[in-house]
């Protein structure tokens, strides 16, 4: 496979991985509070990254000064995002909450002209307006339909942004195993200090096998989020994170008997159009 071939598949296994992940933990429906919840997962994910490190690569830390510094700013962001997100997708639909991350790939296009010095074109940018309308659109920010939690989505575009220009910085000598057994701990870390401040509940047969299962799939997503970044074109494989929304629109259907309503379907169907011209732009300049 080519490199930009490779970090499209990449993507849409990640983006599998956390939609299935983010439906697992919604089906506990919320009788395993939500910190005690991420803590067990990741105590679950640590153990199987630990378990799976001669086969996901070679597993090492001896690692440069900014390579940790970058790896701690990572790590930070996680902890954030997966708070945000969690807590937004306890209380509003799935499909909604997934439609929202749809901005990523045009937050980190913009993030890249701004932070990176990466040129971006007049076109590249009307694209990521008009997004970020479709946002607006998902997001409905209204008397009727905005609530505190279309804003925790938000933001957790605003971390996941951060963390994806940062893995992009790790200098190539930096095993991705290493990072993710370092992501996983951290928000097992974070979420387990939390935890202590509130009442635990016992966790039934069911919601066990609920969590397993998540630890499972939030294993792959967070290494294959590590290793998509660091292969191939951004601009060529950020838009097949979309491929989320259609996930997570199906199992919103099948598993929870939610359809987003048509407003949030524009907005999405807007976010992804101006995706998918971005990266036509792209691949029609690369060409050139």
């Amino acid at each position: 496979m080519s490199p930009n071939l490779r970090g499209a598949v990449l993507m849409m296994a990640t983006m599998a991985c956390f939609t299935f992940n983010d439906t697992l933990v919604k089906m506990t429906e919320g009788a395993v509070p939500l910190f005690q919840l991420i803590f067990l997962r990741g105590v679950l994910t640590t153990l199987l990254i630990v378990g799976a490190r001669g086969r996901l690569g070679r597993m090492h830390f001896d690692i440069a000064r900014r390579d940790w510094v970058l790896i701690a700013l990572r790590s930070c962001a996680e902890v954030t995002a997966t708070f945000l997100f969690l807590s937004a997708l306890f209380n509003m639909p799935l499909g909604n909450a997934t439609a929202i991350l749809q901005a990523l790939p045009l937050t980190v296009t913009l993030a890249s002209a701004v932070v990176l010095g990466e040129a971006v074109g007049w076109r590249r940018m009307t694209a990521i307006a008009i997004g970020f309308v479709g946002v607006l659109l998902i997001v409905k920010p209204g008397a009727a339909g905005f609530t505190i939690w279309s804003l925790y989505a938000v933001g957790a575009v605003c971390c996941v942004t951060v963390r994806d220009l940062v893995t992009r910085e790790l200098s190539p000598d930096v095993p991705s195993i290493s990072v993710t057994l370092i992501s996983a701990m951290t928000v097992m870390t974070g979420a387990g200090i939390v935890s202590t401040f509130q009442p635990w509940a016992p966790v039934s047969g069911a919601h066990g096998l609920l969590i397993a299962a998540a630890a499972i799939f939030i294993l792959g997503g967070y290494y294959f989020s590590i290793r998509v970044m660091r292969v191939g074109e951004v601009s060529f494989v950020a838009p097949f994170r979309y491929t989320g929304l259609v996930c997570a629109l199906i199992l919103g259907w099948f598993v929870f008997e939610e359809w987003p309503d048509n407003w949030t379907l524009l907005g999405a169907a807007i976010v992804v159009g101006t995706g998918a011209f971005t990266l036509y732009r792209e691949g029609k300049a690369s060409r050139g």
